[in-house]
């Protein structure tokens, strides 16, 4: 199969990586300095060049506020037959786009991020899978997915959105809150730090993906849970009420097992 893998940053090397022994691909970016380490590979800086490689899938690893706009640029360039894919870890207004644009696609979300997962050792990581699509598609990636011990789940488009509304808003809100009450300390506690790690990889994220994450319709109602246990906790602080945090305490702890 040819593949053209959209963008040369950690994921798009990751795939490149990944399938370029197996099948002939090639890769574009605006950028040809994140081509230089690029090997087994075609290298492309122009979409004019996509033209005679007639690319039969196309995985699309830009950043999420441009994977829809270089999908537009780069449709003129493709086979009528070739399998559209993105990775992005948001799908709002993506199933209008491919409804729209009346090619074949599939819709996947590797849950291994680069900012902390090792993408040498996945086999306890997870992906999804949207169920609406090329069945081809989705075959071919549940294939990879779980070639690579990968968790795969499938969702629809709505699905995905509102568990990526539990699943990111919640750990992303309470990093953004213990990053806005954050001073300096000159002795952190070992706890501390890891909150602090957290925070920097949170905050590295591309500016797009979080207000995304933050704007999903499902977000709102994840964010007013956080809010009111935080009232529940003051009240117990405020009152200084033992039996009541013992029983709070019990509570989240069965929460996590």
């Amino acid at each position: 199969m040819r593949i053209l893998i959209l963008g040369a940053g950690k994921m798009g090397a990751f795939f490149i990586d990944l399938r370029s022994f197996e099948h002939e691909t090639a890769v574009y970016d605006i950028d040809p300095k994140r081509l230089r380490f690029m090997f087994n590979t075609q290298r492309f800086t122009s979409m004019d060049e996509i033209d005679a490689f007639r690319p039969e899938l196309v995985i699309n690893a830009v950043t999420l506020k441009n994977t829809l706009e270089v999908f537009r640029q780069v449709i003129p360039h493709l086979p009528k037959d070739c399998i559209l894919s993105d990775i992005s870890s948001v799908k709002t207004g993506f199933k209008d786009f491919y409804e729209t644009i009346g090619m074949r696609y599939v819709s996947t979300h590797p849950m291994f991020g680069p900012t902390f997962a090792n993408l040498g050792s996945l086999n306890h990581e997870n992906a999804i899978v949207i169920n609406e699509g090329d069945y081809m598609g989705r075959i071919f990636f549940r294939d990879l997915y779980n070639r690579l011990g990968l968790h795969v789940c499938e969702y629809s488009f709505e699905e995905h959105d509102d568990t990526m509304a539990y699943s990111l808003s919640i750990p992303f809100v309470s990093t953004f809150t213990f990053a806005a009450v954050m001073k300096h300390l000159d002795a952190p506690g070992t706890t501390f730090k890891r909150h602090l790690n957290i925070a920097h990889g949170v905050l590295s994220e591309d500016d797009c993906l979080l207000r995304e994450i933050l704007f999903n319709p499902h977000t709102k109602s994840h964010v007013e849970g956080i809010r009111h246990e935080l009232k529940k906790l003051i009240d117990i602080i405020d009152t200084r009420d033992e039996e009541a945090l013992n029983a709070y305490l019990t509570r989240i702890r069965h929460n996590i097992q």
